[in-house]
């Protein structure tokens, strides 16, 4: 039996089902494409990435249609750098900016990491109840939403005890200053609407002089440092042998913060082997672009399913070597986040993870 909202013209189903077909195919050659690149194979990686590039559908709407427009992209960008220039410089700009703000609001699996970020934060001012300052440093504020979330959240529990936030950002550039000191603007004004008393700092420091001092933090208030999508962006010693990711960590475990909320995407993209991060590129990525505009419910691509790489462990590993103890959110977290049937939330080794079609795309945890 068919279901209620099975659409009556029967035609746009069979079409959409040859583009699936379609999409399988194109993704095995993007394959073969990839292994022939590893192995020095470039005449034939050539062809098959020009045979793919014609087949394209310029104007092409569907998840899996962009994907393999980007995923095209990257591999002649792999193979002829000067001819094909990866946009590493738009990574850097306003629009770039706007776009992962954008994806934060439209991707269920990122909004619902800063919410398990808030009550993760909540629960520790919960735990020292003999005060009813919060102080939440952020390094980079991807979602404003988050700290409105937040702000309702202490309005509706302050009972008549004005609760106040104190959030600390800190701008890596004068156009980053400025758009946090916008943000800051119009969070100053929700919280004069909910009665919440609200200090919003922007600073600039360098990880050298950060500091309990530095950053205005007070013994009468409960610290917490949310690194949400931040950490992943930084380089480590695979990269640079200063290895500033480890750098952040210990200045922030220096600061003695009551809670440190890490929200990181589920992918390995920089340390696995060429053909894995591929593969990988192609399944994390078509889940993620089918979140931001869910499809038929009926139309399921099994490679959403495959086994994740854990990612976490990676990063519990790292946090713990920081000297970082995990805090678990605990199953009622993931429980309070189900929201829909495409949506997967639970709890696993201490994190809630965040998926589409069974495919984890972000893992929230919690540290002290």
């Amino acid at each position: 039996m068919l279901p209620n909202n099975f659409p009556s013209d029967t035609s746009i189903f069979i079409n959409r089902f040859s583009e699936d077909s379609e999409s399988i195919r194109s993704k095995q050659s993007l394959m073969e494409a990839a292994t022939a690149i590893s192995e020095d194979r470039t005449d034939v990686a050539w062809e098959i990435l020009t045979r793919l590039s014609v087949s394209q559908n310029p104007k092409g709407i569907y998840s899996e249609q962009k994907l393999m427009e980007y995923m095209l992209s990257a591999l002649k960008s792999r193979m002829s750098p000067v001819d094909y220039p990866p946009p590493v410089a738009e990574l850097f700009t306003e629009d770039h900016l706007l776009s992962a703000q954008s994806l934060y609001e439209r991707s269920p699996c990122f909004t619902l990491g800063f919410m398990a970020a808030n009550l993760a934060i909540l629960e520790a001012a919960s735990e020292q109840p003999s005060t009813n300052k919060l102080h939440v440093i952020d390094f980079d504020i991807g979602l404003e939403e988050q700290y409105r979330d937040l702000l309702c959240e202490l309005f509706r529990r302050q009972a008549g005890n004005q609760s106040t936030l104190k959030i600390t950002t800190l701008a890596y550039s004068f156009n980053g200053e400025e758009r946090l000191r916008m943000v800051g603007d119009r969070l100053r004004k929700l919280a004069a609407i909910m009665g919440v008393r609200l200090v919003f700092n922007v600073v600039s420091q360098k990880l050298s002089q950060l500091s309990r001092d530095s950053l205005g933090c007070e013994a009468d208030e409960v610290l917490a440092v949310n690194l949400a999508f931040k950490l992943y962006r930084m380089p480590d010693e695979s990269v640079s042998a200063e290895n500033p990711r480890d750098q952040l960590l210990r200045r922030v475990k220096g600061l003695a913060p009551r809670v440190v909320t890490l929200v990181e995407q589920e992918m390995n993209g920089n340390t696995a082997p060429f053909m894995v991060r591929v593969e990988e590129a192609l399944a994390y990525y078509g889940a993620l672009l089918a979140s931001l505009k869910p499809k038929f419910w009926w139309v399921v691509d099994s490679t959403r399913a495959r086994a994740e790489e854990w990612v976490f462990g990676k990063w519990r590993a790292r946090m713990e070597m920081a000297g970082f103890e995990l805090k678990p959110l605990g199953q009622h977290v993931a429980q309070a986040m189900q929201r829909s049937p495409w949506l997967t939330v639970k709890e696993e080794n201490g994190g809630v993870c965040f998926g589409w079609y069974g495919r984890t795309l972000t893992v929230a945890s919690a540290w002290r």
